[in-house]
């Protein structure tokens, strides 16, 4: 009898370490396969698994989300895919997916449909969170309008999507051109004063608070806005912009305006700029480099060419350009698509 007990104490003794051995690898598998991310509005999200079926509302974390090599995982994405002309060249199978909103509104029964592992939206959509909670389907929010913004973002999406190495490798080459540029113009005292003009008028233009005036800053210009803080994109006067007298306008690629008209408008012709005519597109004709997007990149390396090309070249320009869209896109470009 006391044998038959010991021989149950020990088979009961191994029921229990295998059922603990058990226990704790489903406890690790769960763990492993749950990703847990902060998003940009402070928010803790947890997704269960790395995401297949990923929808996208915005352009920017569309953008970011072909960088990372995502792109067979999205299942809808922002209206209007078919005037990129980035998803054209390098990633055309985009074109055709769902519209499912824009920076202003989304579709949340639309995502639903698509059976979405993973809603991603910028932070102005917050109301609609809501919603997708009590869809149960995982929603993060980015804020990519400043620098710091936009690499918190790349670190937030790769995490979210099980490609944190790619985003790491993003970061780092995003911070050794950010190096690069500040090289460059560290030693400039006589900047020259920058206006930054916006979509639907040459009188919109960026303030304080926006990418595109640390993009300025941080190439060697002034910018003349810079004392604008409220908001966003403003509209300003003819008379303030007089006033301001850049020596350089920069038009943004999307401007429904040439710069024909910018140099013919007879109310702007004391401005130094337009005397000079020293006005300028922002390039490129792939996609906006001045947005808070990996090609911004670039963005950053043209306008320094464009303010001291005796510091940093066409040649050195056009070799970093290729290279970029060939690492990150997998794409060849001409001279024309980035802006030369």
């Amino acid at each position: 009898m006391r044998k038959l007990s010991k021989v149950l104490g020990v088979i009961l003794s191994i029921m229990i370490t295998v059922g603990m051995f058990f226990g704790c690898s489903s406890m690790k598998v769960e763990s492993k396969e749950s990703i847990i991310v902060t998003d940009q509005l402070g928010r803790e999200v947890e997704i269960d698994k790395v995401p297949e079926k990923i929808v996208s509302s915005y352009y920017i974390s569309t953008s970011l989300l072909v960088n990372l090599g995502v792109k067979d995982k999205l299942v809808g994405i922002e209206g209007k895919a078919n005037t990129r002309e980035l998803y054209k060249k390098a990633s055309p199978e985009l074109i055709d997916l769902p519209a499912v909103g824009n920076s202003k509104e989304i579709n949340v029964e639309e995502c639903a449909s698509l059976e979405a592992d993973l809603v991603i939206i910028p932070a102005r959509l917050e109301s609609f969170i809501e919603k997708f909670e009590a869809l149960n389907i995982p929603v993060i929010a980015i804020e990519p309008e400043t620098l710091d913004g936009f690499m918190e973002s790349v670190d937030l999406l790769s995490k979210a999507v099980g490609k944190e190495e790619e985003g790491q490798e993003l970061n780092a080459y995003y911070k050794s051109i950010i190096e690069k540029v500040e090289g460059l113009t560290k030693d400039v005292t006589d900047k020259p004063k920058v206006y930054l003009s916006g979509s639907d008028s040459i009188l919109k233009t960026c303030t304080s608070k926006m990418y595109q005036n640390y993009l300025i800053e941080l190439c060697g210009g002034e910018n003349v806005t810079s004392n604008l803080t409220d908001g966003y994109w403003a509209n300003i006067s003819v008379e303030e912009l007089i006033k301001y007298n850049p020596e350089k306008i920069y038009m943004v690629g999307y401007a429904t305006y040439s710069k024909e008209d910018v140099l013919k408008d007879s109310t702007l012709q004391t401005i130094e700029a337009i005397k000079n005519k020293d006005v300028y597109t922002f390039p490129s004709t792939l996609e906006a480099w001045d947005y808070p997007t990996p090609s911004s990149i670039l963005g950053m390396l043209w306008l320094t060419n464009n303010l001291y090309p005796e510091k940093y070249s066409k040649e050195k320009y056009k070799k970093d350009a290729t290279e970029f869209y060939n690492k990150f896109y997998g794409i060849d470009v001409t001279e024309e698509e980035i802006g030369l």
